[in-house]
């Protein structure tokens, strides 16, 4: 749709008062809904070329595939064993 911008800003110049606040909300919201469309669109350029990023995906659908996954309970306790494991190391 082609908007004639001449006629928008002489549509904006009859707007009641009492209307110019909702006008001015809603076109800073269009900025804002425009600008975050633009920063999603980097950010999903950006990770498709996180080579490593891409690697852990990888990882985790592999792992998942194999059942190498744990439950919450399990991944605490692989946690706190490695946390022991490290303060031991520290200990010597």
């Amino acid at each position: 749709m082609s908007v004639n911008r001449e006629e928008l800003k002489r549509l904006i110049d009859f707007i009641h008062e009492e209307d110019t606040a909702e006008v001015y909300d809603f076109i800073g919201y269009l900025n804002m809904k425009r600008e975050r469309e633009t920063i999603e669109q980097l950010d999903l350029d950006l990770l498709s070329k996180d080579k490593e990023l891409i690697r852990q995906v990888q990882k985790s659908q592999e792992d998942h595939t194999y059942g190498r996954i744990y439950n919450k309970e399990q991944g605490l306790r692989y946690l706190q064993n490695k946390i022991s494991e490290f303060e031991s190391e520290q200990n010597l």
